[in-house]
């Protein structure tokens, strides 16, 4: 007999058991197990009166923001709208069928009252989480930055002199920290903006900048550390989107050592970190620059193509000076000290007559052939015969997919390319979830691989008894066999 299910609402609930309603295999019960939110509340006590109105529990605010990049929903609106209809993320919350959910603007307010360091304790938590479960080496780092979408209207552009601009951008900062309780993040003070004469006066934090084939328009700029071993992102940094990537390497080495607890060996990175700076700072830490060098593509072509190289100039540490192919003495002219280097050259007429000037220099006007040598420039070379080996090429191969596929599942996967709020400080709390989730997944996949191993390891013991077993059994064999022929014998 064919049944009708006859819909009715029910006036009354008894006994509905959400943990029984969750499927046993729902990646929120390994999150819940494995994950401490509580630790928030400790840190965001400061925050609170003693008298008042209660909160909602700040541990279910944080859970609540996880869920949000987690499953990448579309606002903080809609996914007020579907806790109540996900009985997962109900249980997740530790919410009952009746509970009220909370209005979006909990996690607004939120995000101003905690800031940022709150954000960033969870992603340290978490990557000494991954570093005790044995997931992360700490001695090979990759390290790259990719740039990210301000949510800012391109109709929004002022353009004009740089002085105008900068009045108007710190008149417009001003007037957005009225609405922030968190001081504003300020780059650091030796940043100089790129293009100083476009403005956003939606976001003014962000940066005009242009990317590949695709116009000018305001972006951010995500820089990060990978572990090579699982590819646990260690390290992340956000900035305006003209910060050169290179001027990032140290400080996301420092922050991988602060979060590991662990020492980096060995740095790989592209040929956009290939800088003096950045070869001489890995040789004072004792690391390997597995670093594509800058100047390699340089070298030989374009206004170098077909000229003496640096290396044809041979230096000589007692005088102070190199010495030309033509066997014509370079001395020391100019400190170039925002450089970290000096300049050498010899006498303008004496290099206008050197029948050698055409494989020299292309210089118009007579000009001298110079050779640049930086601060501790041994230092440097050694940097850059690592980056040119051959373990330093493979780790650079190895690094495409690495560091590009945890770009790319931050992009498909949690909405990274657009920024979801305005101003750095946000977009900083955006980029710590993002990496937290990551990060999460990996250590949940780690985890869930974990017994299989276990097994297979128990397996591979026991047949490694059974063998033992069978060999005594054997043996027992042939000396109950022997003693029987003896026996017959006598």
């Amino acid at each position: 007999m064919m049944g009708l299910q006859e819909s009715q609402q029910e006036m009354f609930n008894y006994a509905v058991n959400l943990d029984k309603r969750v499927r046993p295999d729902n990646p929120l019960r390994r999150i819940r197990e494995a994950i401490d939110f509580t630790f928030v509340r400790r840190e965001v006590k400061a925050f609170y009166g003693h008298n008042g109105n209660e909160s909602v529990d700040p541990a279910v605010i944080m859970k609540m923001m996880f869920l949000l990049f987690f499953d990448d929903v579309a606002s903080e609106r809609e996914l007020m709208r579907i806790i109540a209809e996900r009985l997962d993320y109900m249980w997740f919350l530790g919410y009952g069928l009746g509970d009220e959910i909370p209005s979006h603007s909990v996690l607004s307010k939120a995000r101003s009252r905690w800031g940022v360091e709150v954000f960033e304790t969870l992603f340290a938590r978490i990557v000494a989480q991954c570093s005790m479960a044995g997931l992360i080496d700490g001695r090979k780092l990759h390290v790259d930055g990719s740039l990210v979408d301000a949510n800012a209207s391109k109709n929004a552009v002022i353009k004009g002199c740089p002085e105008l601009i900068a009045q108007l951008r710190e008149q417009l900062q001003g007037e957005m920290t009225k609405f922030d309780e968190p001081a504003d993040d300020r780059p650091r003070k030796y940043y100089e903006r790129k293009n100083k004469g476009l403005l956003n006066k939606t976001d003014p934090d962000a940066a005009m900048v242009r990317k590949g084939a695709l116009d000018s328009r305001a972006r951010y700029k995500t820089h990060r550390a990978v572990d090579d071993a699982h590819g646990v992102i260690t390290a992340t940094e956000t900035t305006p989107g003209d910060v050169e990537e290179n001027a990032k390497l140290m400080d996301l080495v420092e922050q991988h050592e602060r979060n590991t607890g662990k020492q980096v060996e060995t740095a790989v990175a592209d040929n956009q970190y290939g800088t003096a700076d950045n070869f001489r700072a890995c040789q004072q830490r004792g690391i390997r620059s597995h670093i594509g060098d800058m100047l390699a593509p340089q070298a030989h072509s374009g206004r170098r193509e077909g000229i003496f190289s640096y290396e044809d100039f041979e230096y000589n540490a007692d005088s102070d000076s190199f010495t030309c192919p033509a066997g014509q003495v370079l001395t020391r002219r100019k400190h170039k000290k925002t450089r970290m280097a000096y300049e050498y050259a010899c006498q303008r007429s004496t290099c206008s007559a050197c029948p050698l000037r055409a494989q020299c220099t292309r210089a118009a006007g007579g000009m001298a052939r110079s050779i640049k040598r930086h601060y501790q420039q041994e230092a440097i070379d050694a940097g850059r015969a690592q980056s040119q080996s051959v373990a330093a090429r493979r780790d650079r191969v190895r690094r495409k997919w690495r560091m590009e596929g945890s770009f790319a599942d931050a992009a498909n996967n949690h909405g990274f390319k657009r920024a979801r709020w305005r101003r750095l400080w946000r977009q900083r709390i955006q980029d710590y979830m993002i990496a937290t989730v990551q990060n999460v997944r990996i250590l949940l996949r780690h985890a869930a691989n974990k017994p299989a191993a276990a097994a297979t390891a128990l397996d591979a013991r026991l047949q490694t008894l059974l063998s033992h077993v069978k060999a005594l059994l054997k043996l027992q064999g042939c000396l109950c066999g022997n003693s029987d022929s003896m026996r017959q014998h006598t």
